[in-house]
């Protein structure tokens, strides 16, 4: 028995066929990711599911008394408060209340209060305070208007509707778009433990690696289901692009054998005989499936002129709203190889952190030192409420770079993938991706030495994910990264910064390290304070944290043997350079004698500088070894 059926679902939006014959079984406590490129209907998907849109053939079966939950991308907002949005999710209960307070007549009040009984009605305020409380709010908070939290706060919310619900089937729709990496990570462990069925549309790798045993693909209308996670999915949807190009080669190969029997005898009396058999042979053979395959999405960052260190330096800095500091004490510096994330929960002041590095707020105490002509390129998704509707990519180029040409324009948003017919296309009309692209071509079109991102992937497809970790790579400036998807700050940073406790410091370990916290803080919050009497058996939760602290013992020496291996690529590059300006004969008549001096005495500090850093990296990697 499924919870959900689709059997040959067509949808049709202002003429673009979207889902055309579409077929997918959900079963009951399934877990399946719906992956697609940007635009190719999977939100459009799950809003058919949800009843919000009419399909224009097909058909869509929920089980009978199945009950669904749906989260979509966007978070509730209103005056209501927590309480009061989590309880209007049961609409029968409200209609039920509602027709109660208006005072029906015996037998139909007889009837409401018996459905009230049987939907328990009247545990539910305490069952939705329970719920609010185990996503971190406490009872001051769920008195509060939702207008009043954050987005990733209010997804919570938008998640915690859906758990009362207690769905059979719940249907979410990019739910860590608005969620910090700690919101993330919980709600990776909750999907675990969710005993119904889950259709989740997300972009995240690690969410679809841990959280779905399936991933259905949505490609040009149709729907094809591939046991396992992210990776499985990669791997067999490669091979079978492979073996459909190779049954096309043999194909076409046999069809052009034949053809070229046909055309020489066909003519020739002999041999009509067989260059008929030879045209239904031809007939007979399987059509030439197309393998379209995805045109490669590429970003391209401008590449910045060098400055001397640092970029910046915040000495003794604060920084805050309104005269009252968020953060304190900030002794901090970014050179311009630095690639750095920051941690912490939605709150705690990361957004303010990166305010304060791009110069759009003021210090409240200290010093934050600048490089001169340093250029900063900041990105951050609400700026895509800023962007004009009726406006194209292209005149919100040309309003940002005045002096340009179109054609100079046009190459900055090309760098993004937004091409000629894109360019000239309305804001109001483009994807949420296509505008995050927009964003990214606006805040780098002057090449900064200093790109801050602040969920920068929100929106982004897999396929231009993984182009923008490529630019990235490719960056010549210093990068700070705000995100929830931990694939990007695994293969972006090299440095991780905990904003928490009102301050920012370094964080001394990897992600590992840092999920391994969050656990022990969430277990050591759930323990209560009596301690067993008897020493309990080792349990897999033990062996978990004994593996936690090894690794959080260990953390020092990785940071550390990160710090050198950035400190090597970046005297690696800087020993490069000067050999490269030594071996110019231009350089000698460029500069003074005092000046080539000076860089042959760097190139020998350099020298002994590496041989001293390569030792300790032995050393530390003998150290972890051991351990």
């Amino acid at each position: 028995m499924t919870v959900l059926a689709i059997r040959g679902l067509t949808v049709r939006i202002a003429g673009r066929t979207l889902l055309d014959g579409a077929d997918l079984a959900v079963d009951p406590g399934r877990k399946i990711g719906l992956v697609g490129r940007n635009g190719a209907g999977k939100s459009t998907l799950l809003r058919a599911i949800a009843g919000e849109v009419q399909p224009d053939g097909g058909e869509i079966r929920l089980a009978a008394r199945a009950r669904l939950g749906y989260v979509a991308q966007e978070a509730p907002g209103g005056e209501a408060s927590l309480l009061e949005t989590v309880l209007a999710a049961d609409a029968e209960r409200a209609a039920l209340l509602a027709e109660l307070a208006a005072e029906p007549d015996a037998a139909r009040l007889a009837e409401i209060h018996d459905r009230l009984i049987a939907i328990r009605a009247d545990s539910a305020p305490a069952r939705a305070a329970a719920i609010l409380s185990g996503l971190g709010f406490d009872a001051a908070a769920q008195a509060r208007p939702i207008g009043a939290f954050s987005g990733g706060w209010r997804m919570r919310v938008a998640l915690a509707r859906a758990l009362f619900l207690e769905p059979d089937l719940l249907l979410l729709d990019e739910p860590t778009n608005h969620l910090d990496l700690e919101a993330a990570l919980w709600l990776e462990g909750w999907l675990a433990r969710f005993p119904g069925a889950a259709l989740l549309v997300s972009h995240d790798r690690d969410l679809l690696g841990r959280a779905v045993d399936a991933i259905a693909h949505l490609d040009r209308g149709r729907i094809a289901l591939y046991p396992g996670g992210f990776a499985e999915f990669t791997r067999i949807r490669t091979e079978r692009l492979a073996q459909q190009k190779a049954q096309n080669e043999r194909v076409a190969a046999e069809r052009a054998r034949i053809q070229a029997f046909v055309d020489r005898f066909r003519a020739k009396a002999t041999k009509a005989r067989q260059a008929q058999s030879r045209l239904k042979a031809l007939a007979r053979l399987p059509p030439i499936e197309a393998v379209v395959e995805d045109q490669p999405v590429r970003f391209a960052f401008p590449e910045p002129p060098a400055l001397p260190p640092p970029l910046i330096a915040l000495t003794r800095a604060a920084a805050g709203y309104d005269g009252r500091p968020v953060l304190r004490n900030l002794d901090l510096r970014l050179d311009q190889d630095d690639r750095v994330a920051l941690l912490g929960a939605n709150g705690n002041g990361k957004s303010t952190l990166a305010k304060l590095l791009a110069g759009r707020l003021a210090p409240l105490a200290g010093e934050v030192r600048r490089a001169p002509r340093l250029r900063v390129g900041y990105f951050a998704q609400h700026q895509a409420e800023e962007l004009d509707p009726a406006g194209t990519p292209l005149s919100h180029m040309q309003a940002a770079l005045p002096q340009a040409s179109a054609e100079q324009c046009r190459a900055q948003l090309a760098r993004f993938g937004l091409d000629a017919d894109r360019a000239e296309t309305a804001v109001a009309a483009l994807s949420g991706g296509e505008k995050a692209r927009l964003l990214l071509a606006l805040c780098t079109r002057d090449a900064p030495q200093l790109l801050i991102l602040d969920e920068p992937s929100n929106h982004l497809d897999l396929d231009a994910r993984e182009a923008l970790v490529k630019a990235l790579a490719e960056f010549g400036g210093a990068v700070v990264l705000i995100t929830h998807d931990p694939h990007l700050v695994e293969l972006v940073a090299d440095r991780l910064w905990l904003v928490a406790d009102g301050t920012v410091r370094p964080f001394e370990g990897d992600l590992d390290d840092y999920r391994a916290l969050l656990a022990e803080r969430a277990r050591a919050a759930g323990e209560g304070a009596a301690k067993p009497h008897a020493a309990a058996p080792p349990t897999r939760a033990d062996a978990r944290r004994d593996r936690a602290e090894t690794r959080a013992a260990q953390a020092p020496l990785r940071a550390r043997v990160k710090e050198i291996e950035a400190r090597l690529d970046r005297l690696h590059r800087e020993a490069a350079l000067i050999e490269s300006k030594l071996a110019d004969p231009a350089t000698y008549a460029r500069f003074k004698p005092e000046d080539i001096a000076w860089a042959g005495t760097r190139r020998a500090a350099i020298a002994r500088e590496v041989e001293a850093l390569e030792a300790e990296w032995l050393e530390l990697q003998e150290r972890l070894e051991a351990a």
